[in-house]
């Protein structure tokens, strides 16, 4: 499930710098509330989630997806979940410097990191402020293993330091595409890449050597759990080299089901008494056996399209004086329903020869 209290410390962890705003096409309307950071590496305690440790540069984002469960951290910081959470970007100017110290420091053990568990490392400010490129740089200097879930295309800019890091660390990527269908794409994640784009960045990765899987997230009821339309997916997703592909019903918990709700009724009007039937309980779950019956309904498909062909995806990965498993995404209890905070690919695979 989604915790809470691991982007809670960041709250106090930061100050601001300066506010700025940008006046070109792809900034018009953002502000950047730039801020220097005490730590950057995030400790997630006390969970049963595939990694403990979180990095997140920006908070806020501009993909401004409908359903993102990460809206209500910007209530931490005294901004709302909605607009606020889509157009004021809080950009951690110093990541890449904090994130050295701490990797350098006696007290850290050099355990797997994750990104892109709280907003995308690779959205539109990254194009402007750079700071993934530090971060991969200081990573790959200390050897660290770390671990990118991304919808953002952006990532392929960094290609080359991602080659350079897998020749002397573990490293892995997932792509977030929960449809292909361009009506639905368009209105509940209007500043994302195209997924068609997505699924080539997939193939990209998968080509050069990073691992890099497909998380079919969010699968929307009633929108895109068509099963054509999950077929399409997966087979994208295999087609392009996939290590993995695991789907992830929508999960709406309190702070954002009051976000996407409106928009439900903006959209899909029709769709509301549903939602509000399949999300009634407290913890906005969908029941169990809804989740059981996509998971097998994507189980099935992948079968049917030949299944994941893991070595399809890592033949090419880079070799390296001594050859180190790949991180690859944790098995799904049946009936279990994670979210894309759950779901970073952090768990050890045989690497494919």
């Amino acid at each position: 499930m989604f915790y809470r209290p691991a982007m809670e410390p960041e709250r106090e962890a930061l100050f601001e710098v300066a506010r700025r705003t940008f006046d070109t096409p792809e900034f018009r309307g953002i502000e950047f509330i730039e801020s220097e950071a005490k730590t950057i590496i995030n400790h997630v305690p006390g969970t049963w989630l595939p990694f403990n440790w979180t990095i997140n540069p920006y908070r806020g984002c501009t993909h401004a997806c409908s359903y993102c469960f990460a809206r209500p951290t910007h209530t931490y910081l005294d901004m709302n979940a909605g607009r606020d959470f889509e157009t004021k970007i809080v950009v951690k100017v110093n990541a890449p410097q904090i994130l050295r110290a701490q990797l350098g420091s006696k007290r850290w053990k050099g355990e797997h990191i994750a990104m892109g568990t709280a907003t995308d490392p690779f959205q539109r400010a990254e194009g402007r402020y750079r700071l993934m490129r530090g971060i991969i740089e200081a990573l790959a200097d200390y050897r660290n293993p770390f671990s990118i879930l991304t919808k953002g295309t952006l990532i392929l800019r960094d290609l080359d330091l991602l080659r350079e890091a897998a020749k002397v660390t573990d490293v892995s990527t997932a792509f977030s595409i929960g449809t292909l269908d361009e009506d639905a794409w368009r209105r509940s994640e209007p500043g994302t890449p195209h997924p068609r784009a997505r699924i080539e960045a997939v193939a990209a990765l998968n080509d050069a050597g990073i691992p890099c899987g497909v998380l079919m997230a969010p699968i929307l009821p009633g929108i895109t759990d068509d099963p054509g339309r999950l077929r399409d997916v997966v087979r994208a997703a295999i087609d392009a080299g996939a290590t993995h592909v695991s789907p992830i019903l929508l999960h709406l918990r309190p702070g954002v089901r009051e976000e996407f709700i409106p928009w439900l009724a903006e959209h899909y009007p029709d769709l509301v008494e549903r939602y509000e039937r399949t999300y009634a309980a407290r913890g906005g779950y969908a029941p169990k056996a809804v989740q059981k019956e996509i998971g097998d309904v994507v189980r099935s498909l992948v079968r049917e399209a030949g299944g994941v062909q893991v070595e399809r995806g890592m033949a090419n990965r880079l070799r390296r004086d001594e050859p180190a498993a790949s991180p690859a995404l944790p098995p799904v209890p049946p009936g279990q329903q994670l979210s894309l905070l759950d779901a970073m690919p952090t768990a050890r695979r045989r690497r494919a020869s």
